[in-house]
């Protein structure tokens, strides 16, 4: 190309081109589509060169103008900008110096197992392994193996046995699976679960949410029995007690702002799936002497949080850290220790064009950045103390505003 011309206008921006060919056609330029016309001499000033080549600048009264056309902007360059959107927390790195990585877990339906598994690894570039008869292993990843699954433990369980119909016993059993995969099948998501990924990969991410719902993927408002959510695993920068109790202050002072923000779906609010944590307990954390040794951190989570059903659930990175105390404490064997949060407030809306990973992501960010700035955190958490403390506060004045119009990072 001769030269590429920029020039701002009433209209979307256009290009010129020397080159540019004369029948009509969507030629792609800097990842948008457009329209190629033929156009006479310039009638107006002449625009500035942004790109020139040794051929020269346009020559006078020959021009090809590429007139940018909203509806037909590349897919691509779509989600560019929302990967744009993504915010960055304020710690890029874990604790051995290498990028922090993020676990993502995405509940659906509207897509049958083998389906969605395949359109998972033609989207990835995965091979699919065959685990049971509701699990499908996707390999070929170098960050780890993605899992596609029915999320429904008994049926899993069963559906790793052969099936044997050469008995009466055997097909009462096979029977049996049926009904209850009949029955899970209008209730229980398949859940896409990512391996640990760099942050730099939470773009990919939000590529395959797009190719999913354009594939027919639903998520929680398609049915009133979907209680679908997504589930992020951030990685800790820093496994220090006074980090982790910063980063749990951070959250709980921002909790009922990502609650409205997350606009929690009906069955999962009825659900125990994200219960609030106590009271007394927030009262505990953010009070300003509130800084423990890793064992009283733990115990006092399991004092009043002994389950996972909380919107930030602290068992498996307590479990990675302390495995004995928790077992002890907490009397669940689907606790899976990890050194991350396990954040499981936000809902699944896969089949809304304008939702996307980075709606709750960047929610989650502001929790670090909060966590990140000390002396923000403290009197942001003594501010939240005292709200707590008035019941004429409660009554008049709402906690997510205040925190939208002050504790955020402006």
């Amino acid at each position: 190309m001769a030269a590429v011309i920029i020039q701002q206008t009433d209209k979307p921006q256009f290009f010129i081109s020397l080159d540019a060919p004369l029948s009509r056609t969507n030629a792609p330029l800097n990842g948008f589509a457009y329209d190629t016309l033929a156009a006479g001499p310039l009638d107006r000033q002449p625009p500035t060169v942004c790109e020139d080549t040794e051929s020269g600048r346009l020559a006078d009264g020959e021009a090809r103008t590429l007139y940018y056309r909203e509806p037909v902007i590349a897919e691509k360059t779509k989600m560019q900008d929302k990967y744009q959107k993504l915010k960055q927390p304020p710690w890029l790195k874990n604790s051995h110096g290498e990028s922090r990585r993020v676990g993502v877990e995405l509940e659906i339906n509207g897509l049958d197992l083998d389906v969605l598994a395949g359109s998972v690894a033609q989207i990835l570039g995965l091979d699919i392994e065959t685990k049971g008869r509701y699990e499908r292993l996707l390999k070929g990843d170098s960050d780890g193996d993605w899992l596609v699954e029915l999320d429904f433990d008994l049926l899993k369980r069963l559906g790793r046995e052969p099936r044997s119909s050469d008995s009466f016993g055997g097909q009462l059993e096979e029977t049996s699976e049926d009904i209850l995969a009949w029955a899970a099948e209008s209730l229980v998501p398949h859940e896409v679960v990512s391996p640990p990924l760099p942050l730099a990969r939470l773009g990919e991410v939000e590529e395959l949410i797009t190719q999913l719902r354009e594939r027919g993927a639903k998520g929680t408002s398609d049915r009133a029995t979907n209680a679908f959510g997504m589930q992020f695993n951030p990685e800790l920068p820093s496994l220090e007690p006074r980090l982790i109790t910063a980063c749990l202050k951070a959250f709980l002072c921002l909790y009922d702002w990502l609650y409205v923000r997350a606009d929690i779906n009906f069955t999962r609010r009825v659900t125990s799936y994200v219960d609030p944590f106590p009271t007394n307990y927030v009262k505990k954390v953010i009070a300003a002497d509130y800084w423990p040794d890793l064992s009283t951190l733990i115990d006092d989570y399991l004092a009043d949080n002994p389950t996972r059903n909380r919107a930030l659930d602290m068992l498996p990175l307590f479990m990675f850290l302390d495995e004995d105390r928790v077992r002890s404490g907490a009397d669940d064997t689907l606790i899976k220790a990890r050194p991350t949060f396990h954040y499981r407030l936000p809902d699944c809306e896969i089949d809304k064009p304008e939702w996307g990973l980075y709606v709750s992501w960047n929610d989650w960010v502001e929790v670090e950045r909060l966590a990140a700035d000390e002396a923000r955190l403290q009197r942001c958490c003594a501010s939240y103390l005292q709200y707590l403390n008035s019941p004429l506060k409660r009554i008049f004045s709402n906690w997510a505003t205040t925190v939208e119009n002050r504790w955020l990072d402006q």
